[in-house]
């Protein structure tokens, strides 16, 4: 199998719509000058680039494994949509976010997945969890899922969360190695049985050279922690993460069917 290098459009901001939800990172509906809406994540939200940057990966990976997700954009935001909305916290939020963002697509229609309602086949189940506990990816439990049924098929979206140990970079190596016990409350472990059959075939995908042409895309105004000298640097701490963690992957498989027997 090839390496599939992503191709990410950029757009432009041409009409804020509505933010989607009260909280910290305030993600909104807007719509761009292709006249698509897309769900916007600001720069300038609670967690900053880091959440453009976990999105990025982590919905990328996602894609290259086969998974349904969202097309994903670049998106310009100019200064001047700050100076005319009226709610101060989201005027703050635009001025912060002035330049490079990220989006999803919006899924005009779709629903938020409910476990008690759409059943996941065991392979599914555990292909997903399998992802989430490569990328830390603390925010796929039953309280939040983050996945959308549209059109009777299964969407992962937001990935913000994932990548955690960026928060604090100077131990990565560590803890690229650690397990992730978090895995114990995401909503599909009960059916992740597969999971050895997952991690052979994701591991075939996931290349040291396919994650190196993922994170490449991750923009230098991005990479903007000051613990590294250039963008460059932070942006390879990236890839060894992820590779570290690919090619000791019975860690975290390890993990994961442990928390699954502890369920069952």
């Amino acid at each position: 199998m090839g390496i599939i290098v992503p191709q990410l459009r950029t757009v432009n901001v041409t009409r804020y719509v509505t933010p989607l939800r009260e909280g910290g990172s305030l993600p909104a509906i807007a719509e761009a000058d292709d006249d698509f809406l897309y769900v916007l994540k600001f720069r300038g939200a609670g967690q900053g680039p880091k959440a453009l940057i976990a999105e990025l990966i982590g919905g990328e990976i996602a894609r290259v494994l086969g998974f349904r997700i969202p097309e994903l954009v670049f998106v310009n935001l100019d200064e001047a949509f700050g100076r005319t909305e009226p709610d101060e916290e989201i005027q703050d939020l635009l001025k912060f976010s002035v330049g490079l963002n990220l989006a999803l697509h919006y899924l005009s229609g779709a629903i938020t997945f409910d476990p008690t309602v759409t059943y996941v086949e065991t392979k599914l189940a555990s292909q997903i969890v399998w992802l989430d506990a490569l990328l830390t990816n603390v925010d796929r439990t039953p309280r939040n899922t983050n996945m959308l049924m549209w059109h009777k098929e299964l969407w992962l979206i937001d990935h913000g969360a994932a990548l955690y140990f960026h928060h604090s970079m100077e131990k990565w190596e560590e803890q690229a190695l650690r397990p992730f016990v978090q895995i114990k409350d995401h909503v599909l472990i009960r059916r992740a049985a597969d999971l050895k059959e997952v991690d052979k075939e994701f591991k075939a995908i996931l290349t040291p050279e396919q994650i190196n042409a993922i994170v490449a895309i991750v923009p230098d105004e991005w990479l903007n922690d000051r613990s590294f000298e250039t963008a460059d640097e932070q942006r390879q701490v990236y890839a060894k993460f992820l590779n570290t963690r690919i090619a000791n992957s019975d860690i975290f498989v390890t993990e994961a069917q442990h928390a699954r027997s502890q369920l069952i």
